[in-house]
């Protein structure tokens, strides 16, 4: 059943998600066919205000108001750097820092980093089966913690974290939460005016459909995170200090115009379909291919039961980059391979071997479960040394 390289199935959406809805594509031709307009950096009228309108978009859709603290940064690896640095700005003494063994290097490098510099003393919480238990958090704390950062969505096992019960006990401590939502905005219904969260991190490219390039995070008390990019703003152009009011006190420099245009219009195709309806098709396809996947006795799949439409699994006998070879050469199917950046998750779940991983968008079709699944239990059926199922 292999397919022809026209018949291409894209199954890597928990990197980039493809394709993009053509309200995303001609969005950005838009921004492109008319000059750069903004307030304070052109005399012209023409053209869009996708800055402002991008904003408010996100601030409706994820509930996070006022939507002057909504702020745009080139992705969420930039958005946590940004947030970790200017938290720990100006703690001299350091501090205990909290986060997870579930999350991306975006946010265990950065904290690393500071702990080398002996910044901060780090605690990386471990998870049972594909979760961080809030009282295993609670344990964690100390004395001096000051901060967690942890994710919402794992990006290898799919699995939503009960961040609502964990900013409960963090705040109860006087902990500072910072969550990284990639995996999570535009997959799963996300209210940050319900949510126990002190800032909120998402990316543009990923489930909220629009293009590489654009993401940023809500910030619940400004006042909170110290500045540390310094620059233009078009706003208060006189004044050699950089303006401390909301968003410009983060953003600086020209934003990316048609990357914004495209994020809006990418929330406008969500709230179209409606977020419920996208995860209720999501959570129908992936437990379609975990069942499938399953009739093979010699795939492990890491979690049966994930809450985001990721399928993380390996096949007995066989290297997970060289299934993912297979799939790509022999049956136009684009997966992923390897550690997804995530290298503490596979360290327990497969001994640091890596995965082989699906994951799926509201592009992806029940025909192309079919054929990944097929595939997949084809690869497996080939496989040198298969094991009996548990």
């Amino acid at each position: 059943m292999a397919t022809t390289p026209h018949q291409m199935i894209y199954l890597n959406n928990a990197a980039t998600s493809w394709p993009k809805p053509p309200q995303v594509l001609e969005a950005v031709n838009e921004s492109l066919s008319l000059p750069v307009f903004g307030s304070g950096r052109t005399t012209g009228t023409q053209g869009e205000d996708y800055i402002t309108e991008a904003r408010e978009s996100l601030s409706a859709f994820l509930s996070a108001e006022p939507p002057e603290h909504i702020v745009f940064t080139h992705n969420a690896t930039d958005s946590l750097n940004i947030l970790i640095q200017g938290f720990l700005t100006g703690k001299k003494n350091g501090c205990h820092v909290l986060t997870t063994a579930l999350d991306h290097n975006s946010v265990l490098r950065p904290l690393h980093e500071y702990e080398r510099q002996q910044r901060v003393r780090l605690s990386i919480i471990p998870f049972e089966g594909c979760s961080v238990r809030p009282d295993a958090v609670e344990a964690a704390i100390q004395p001096d913690t000051r901060l967690m950062v942890m994710t919402h969505g794992s990006n290898v096992l799919g699995s939503v974290q009960d961040i609502r019960s964990i900013g409960t006990i963090l705040h109860d401590h006087g902990i500072y939460f910072i969550v990284d939502g990639a995996q999570t905005a535009g997959h799963i219904p996300v209210s940050l005016r319900d949510l126990p969260v002190d800032a909120y991190v998402f990316t543009g490219h990923k489930g909220l459909l629009g293009i590489p390039g654009t993401g940023g995070f809500y910030l619940r008390d400004p006042e909170a995170i110290a500045p540390v990019r310094f620059g233009g703003t078009g706003t208060d152009s006189f004044s050699l200090l950089h303006p401390r009011g909301m968003p410009e006190r983060f953003e600086t420099g020209t934003h990316n115009y048609p990357g914004l245009a495209a994020l809006a219009a990418g929330v406008k195709f969500i709230e179209e379909r409606g977020i419920q309806s996208i995860a209720e098709k999501a959570e129908a396809q992936t437990s379609f291919l975990i069942r499938e996947l399953k009739r093979a006795g010699n795939i492990t799949i890491y979690n049966e039961h994930p809450d985001l439409p990721i399928v993380a699994f390996n096949i007995h006998g066989l290297q997970n980059d060289d299934v993912g070879f297979m799939l790509a050469r022999a049956y136009g199917i684009i997966a992923r391979t390897g550690f997804h950046c995530a290298p503490l998750v596979h360290r327990t779940i497969d001994g640091g071997e890596g995965c082989v991983r699906l994951s799926l968008s509201w592009y992806t079709t029940d025909e192309e479960c079919r054929i990944a699944a097929h595939a997949i239990q084809e690869i497996a059926g080939n496989a040198d040394s298969p094991v009996s199922p548990a």
